[in-house]
C-alpha cells in the first residue's frame, strides 16, 4: 500500500487535538533521530504528541488506513537508530504521556504511562519504601516506554535483572488501531502465549505501548559496599571479572572503565579522579551484615589474585558515588570529543577476558581509538569508537573494527546486543547471530501483528 500523505494529515487533523499534530519542519527536527550518531534518518510528514491511549489509537488507525509508516519514540536516548524517522512517516512521540497512574505498595507494583522518566518512577516509589531496579546509564532522561522497547538493562542488572524481568503487563495499540492488554499484574501467570514478553524489546515494530505495569522491590536496607580494583591491562581486569564470577558472589554491579574514559570525564567535570591505572573495576554489594562483609573480602581477593595493582574497599560513600557517577558520565564525556560509534555486545561472563582482548586487537588492527566501558559482571561490553569529526577514513576503519567485534562476540557464544537493541546499526549482526531460519520466524511474527508493515519499518529485521 502506497502511503497517502495528504489523507493521513487530514485524518490526524480531524481526529486529534490541534496541538497534538506538528508539521512545522523546524519543530519536527528534534524528533527525527536518536543518539546513534551514524544511523541514517528521514524526514517525517508529521509528528504526533498524544496524551491518551485513545489519541494513540487514532494516530495508529490513521496510519493503518492510509498506509503511512509510524515510528514511535520516547526521549530519543537510544543508541541503535531504533527511533529514527523514515521519509514520509508519522513520528509518534510519547513524551507527554507522563502519568504515574498508581503505586500499589501492598502488591509492590506500579502502573505508568510510557513517557515517565525512569528516575521519576524511582523517586516516586521510593516514597513508599519501594525500588524500581532497571537503571540504564540514561536513567535520568530515558523513559519507561523506551526502556521497554529495547529491554534496557543498566548497572544493577547483574543481580536484579533487566526491564523484561519487571514488566508484568502492558496496554498496547496494535497496527490496526485496536487496543489490547497483555500480561497480568499477578505474581504468576501461565495463561496463553507470553505476548507481553514478545513486546518487550520489540522496538516499536509490533505495537505501541501506552501503559506499563511494573514489578517493584523493597528499597535496599543500609548503605552499599564498594570495592575498587586498579589494573594495568584489560586482560587482567577481565580475569578479575572471571574470578568474581567463579567465586559465586553476585554484586549489584561490576563495572569497568578504562583510563581513556576516566580522562574524558575528568577533563569535563574535574572530579579529581585517580588516573594512574589503565583500567578500573567498580564492584557494588548490598548484602547486609556479616555476609556482605564476607562478599566484599572475596571480591578484594579476586581482584588481587587477578593481578590488580591495587584493590581497596571504599568506606567513603562520597568517593564511591563519584566513581559510579564517572561511569555514568563516560559516554557523554567521550561524545564531546567527536562522533561516537557505540558497541553493545554481550558474552558469557567467563568469556569477558577473551572479548576484551578481541576489542583491543580490533582497535590495533584498524588503527582506531577504542574506549572501554562495560557492565563487566554480566558480560555486556560497550566499546566506544572515538572518531575525529569529518575524518571519513577513520570512520570507515571504525566501522570495520565494529564489524570485527560483532563477529568476535558471536564466535564467543555471545549476542550482538545486550541492551541497546538492534535498530538500524545491528541488523546485519543479528542476521549473522540467529541465521535465516530464525529470521524467518521473526518475519512471520511481524506479518501476523503488522501485516501492512507500517510499524517502525526497516528496523530490527
Amino acid at each position: 500500500m502506497e502511503a497517502d500523505l495528504r489523507g493521513v494529515l487530514g485524518r490526524l487533523a480531524a481526529r486529534l487535538p490541534e496541538k497534538a499534530v506538528v508539521t512545522d519542519p523546524d519543530i519536527m527536527g528534534r524528533f527525527v533521530h536518536d543518539e546513534a550518531e551514524w544511523a541514517p534518518f528521514g524526514q517525517p510528514a508529521a509528528v504526533v504528541r498524544p496524551r491518551t491511549t485513545a489519541e494513540v489509537a487514532e494516530a495508529v488507525s490513521a496510519c493503518a488506513a492510509t498506509g503511512t509508516p509510524l515510528v514511535t519514540r520516547g526521549a530519543g536516548t537510544g543508541l541503535s537508530g531504533g527511533a529514527n524517522a523514515v521519509d514520509g512517516c508519522v513520528v509518534l512521540s510519547t513524551e507527554l504521556m507522563t502519568g504515574i497512574r498508581s503505586i500499589d505498595p501492598a502488591n509492590q507494583i506500579a502502573v505508568v504511562e510510557p513517557g515517565v522518566i525512569n528516575d521519576d518512577l524511582r523517586r516516586a516509589v521510593a516514597g513508599e519504601g519501594l525500588w524500581y531496579p532497571p537503571d540504564p546509564a540514561s536513567y535520568q532522561i530515558s523513559t519507561i516506554g523506551g526502556n521497554v522497547a529495547t529491554n534496557a538493562g543498566g548497572l544493577c542488572c547483574l543481580k536484579y535483572g533487566v526491564t523484561r524481568d519487571y514488566v508484568l503487563a502492558l496496554e498496547v495499540v496494535l497496527a490496526s488501531g485496536a487496543v489490547v492488554r497483555l500480561g497480568s499484574p499477578t505474581k504468576k501467570n501461565s495463561a496463553g502465549y507470553d505476548l507481553r514478553g514478545l513486546m518487550v524489546g520489540s522496538e516499536g515494530t509490533l505495537g505501541v505501548v501506552t501503559e506499563v505495569t511494573v514489578r517493584l522491590r523493597p528499597l535496599p536496607s543500609g548503605p552499599p559496599i564498594t570495592v575498587v580494583g586498579f589494573f594495568d591491562t584489560l586482560t587482567a581486569a577481565g580475569d578479575a571479572v572471571a574470578a568474581v564470577t567463579a567465586s559465586g558472589v553476585i554484586p549489584v554491579a561490576l563495572e569497568l572503565l578504562d583510563r581513556y574514559c576516566l580522562q574524558a570525564v575528568e577533563d569535563w567535570k574535574r572530579m579529581e579522579l585517580d588516573l594512574d591505572a589503565a583500567v578500573l573495576l567498580l564492584a557494588r554489594l548490598d548484602t547486609p551484615g556479616a555476609a556482605g562483609e564476607a562478599e566484599a573480602a572475596t571480591v578484594l581477593r579476586c581482584f588481587e589474585a587477578a593481578g590488580a595493582s591495587g584493590a581497596l574497599r571504599s568506606d567513603d560513600g562520597e568517593t564511591a558515588e563519584a566513581l559510579f557517577a564517572a561511569r555514568r558520565l563516560a559516554y557523554p564525556a567521550l561524545e564531546r570529543l567527536g562522533p561516537l560509534l557505540t558497541e553493545d555486545v554481550c558474552v558469557p561472563r567467563t568469556r569477558v577476558t577473551a572479548m576484551l582482548e578481541a576489542i583491543e586487537a580490533a582497535g590495533a588492527r584498524h588503527g582506531v581509538t577504542i574506549a572501554n566501558i562495560a557492565h563487566a559482571g554480566d558480560g555486556n561490553l560497550h566499546p566506544l569508537f572515538v572518531v575525529p569529526a569529518g575524518d571519513d577514513d577513520a570512520r570507515r576503519r571504525a566501522q570495520r573494527a565494529f564489524d570485527d567485534i560483532i563477529a568476535a562476540a558471536i564466535a564467543l557464544g555471545g549476542t550482538v546486543s545486550g541492551e541497546h537493541g538492534i535498530g538500524l546499526l545491528k541488523r546485519a549482526g543479528l542476521a549473522d547471530q540467529v541465521g535465516p531460519d530464525v529470521l524467518a520466524l521473526y518475519a512471520a511474527v511481524k506479518r501476523a501483528l503488522d501485516p501492512a508493515g507500517i510499524l517502525n519499518p526497516g528496523k530490527v529485521i
